[in-house]
């Protein structure tokens, strides 16, 4: 089995407000896919993300590494959470994507893992 990022994409800085019924309902079906994932035996790790605003960048010097506020890349989309997950394949890895678009109702990229 190779290793795969499952990416969910975001427009702009998000902020969610999980006391509404919209969010709740996110969740729910977000939960459910997670259960999914888990009981298939294809779930390595995974993890939302707060907005690009919080992070911080370390950027290596010739004697020192700065570190910054802000996100890396200056773009319009930002990811917003990720799964690691074990497939078969890149079809079988498309397919949870597939899965994972419907449950977030958001973008999710598919990327394979270097060695996985």
């Amino acid at each position: 089995m190779s290793q795969y990022l499952l990416s969910v994409w975001h427009d702009d800085d998000y902020d969610v407000d999980f006391s509404t019924p919209e969010a709740q309902r996110s969740v729910a079906k977000v939960t459910a896919f997670n259960e999914r994932v888990q009981a298939a035996g294809a779930w390595v790790f995974g993890a939302g993300l707060q907005s690009a605003s919080t992070a911080t960048v370390a950027r290596p010097g010739a004697d020192e590494v700065m570190i910054t506020d802000g996100p890396y890349a200056e773009t319009k989309e930002q990811m917003g959470g990720f799964w690691i997950i074990e497939a078969a394949d890149r079809n079988a890895a498309e397919e949870w994507a597939r899965q994972a678009a419907i449950a977030c109702e958001r973008p999710v990229e598919v990327r394979p893992a270097e060695g996985g």
